[in-house]
């Protein structure tokens, strides 16, 4: 393997004292300050993201809804132009392959966010799906393209301040960016991954530092700081959104189960991974009567609220019906402290024959075990 892919801000990144590290095959920042203080900035005033790893492609041809309806959980073609969605794609056996929130930017062109492990296959894998009569093409921007998340209560008074009320969207809201006094050119949308009030904004490599010095100059304002992948980790956990490669992991790219889970654990299909949210089935996809077969299971992906004292729960630990630890029902997939609860410990994993209310037992270590409640997620609105 080479060396991690930096990008077009890593030198702001290094400027502004992020501590950098190799996520998956890219060099970020895990934290510029703390963890700890990024995730509660988001929370109450703001962050800024650079999630540039994630990947762009644009689709585009007549019928190209009627196509992403075919391939994809949702049912592309009941959004308008100008709206957002998020959906998953399953292989033939009913499992995700990967999750992504796309823009209907008109009848015959959609963006689309693949996961940054994923581009190269769900390219793959989508070509391999189009019309055999060329009607739909599907363009990589992911090279010449820039993503900055900026999430958190005071988003849309920072988006005015910097790019001017024109450009600031509603909630799941597309459109081009506007005029502004930087220049700025490419696409805002009002999503992200933090679940709080928020926007990603899609624009040239060239033009990204200036954007990002720009956003942060307005912190004696706005009380907005850069964020890393830490606390992007735990804000996602608290509003409990699926982690690709951690909370699903396709068996198509033959990298074998992470150990120490059973074979095949990680390899789910939407009803099983128990979000309500990007699943359509008043419509026909790609492996849907296998997803349908495997959601009539009482396997679902669970929240657990931690009610001891004691060590967090983390990926990969083993989750009992009785406190005696003889009857394993699941293992957890997430897990960590919530800051927003005071880092009282958060987990979320499949877990067989369970119901909202229940009591579980986690098991950090063999000599140990934490009473949990199974709740309904998110763990905070």
């Amino acid at each position: 393997m080479g060396d991690p892919v930096r990008t077009a801000l890593f030198s702001a990144h290094v400027r502004w004292n992020g501590n950098m590290v190799d996520f998956h095959g890219f060099e970020l920042p895990i934290w510029y300050s703390s963890m700890l203080e990024e995730h509660h900035a988001t929370r109450t005033n703001a962050g800024l993201f650079d999630v540039s790893h994630m990947g762009s492609f644009r689709f585009k041809g007549n019928g190209v809804a009627k196509w992403l309806d075919s391939i994809g959980t949702q049912q592309t073609s009941k959004f308008s132009p100008g709206r957002c969605g998020y959906t998953h794609f399953l292989d033939s056996e009913g499992c995700i392959i990967d999750d992504m929130i796309f823009a209907v930017v008109s009848e015959t062109e959609i963006l689309g966010v693949p996961n940054a492990s994923m581009i190269s296959h769900m390219w793959d894998w989508m070509n391999s799906h189009l019309p055999e009569d060329g009607s739909i093409v599907i363009e990589d921007l992911s090279p010449k393209t820039s993503i900055l998340a900026l999430q958190g209560p005071s988003s849309p008074k920072i988006c005015e301040l910097v790019l001017g009320s024109n450009n600031v969207v509603d909630r799941f809201k597309w459109k081009e960016i506007e005029s502004n006094d930087l220049g700025i050119e490419g696409w805002i949308q009002g999503t992200g991954y933090t679940g709080e009030r928020g926007f990603e904004i899609f624009i040239p490599n060239k033009q990204v530092e200036t954007l990002w010095e720009a956003l942060l100059s307005t912190n004696k304002d706005t009380g907005i700081v850069p964020v890393g992948l830490g606390a992007r980790d735990t804000l996602r956990m608290e509003k409990g959104y699926l982690l690709s490669g951690q909370d699903f992991l396709w068996e198509g790219l033959d990298e074998g189960t992470p150990k120490p889970f059973p074979s095949g654990f990680l390899s789910r299909g939407s009803i099983e991974a128990n979000v309500p949210f990007g699943l359509d089935i008043d419509h026909d996809f790609i492996g849907k009567k296998k997803m349908m077969e495997r959601g009539s299971s009482n396997t679902k992906w669970w929240g657990m609220k931690v009610l001891d004292k004691g060590p967090f729960p983390r990926t990969g630990t083993p989750v009992f019906k009785d406190e005696e630890c003889l009857n394993q029902i699941g293992w957890i997939t997430s897990g960590g402290p919530s800051p927003s609860l005071g880092r009282v410990g958060i987990a979320i994993g499949y877990l067989d024959d369970s119901e909202i209310g229940e009591t579980v037992f986690i098991a950090p270590n063999p000599k140990r075990q934490l009473k949990a409640e199974i709740v309904r997620m998110p763990f905070v609105e």
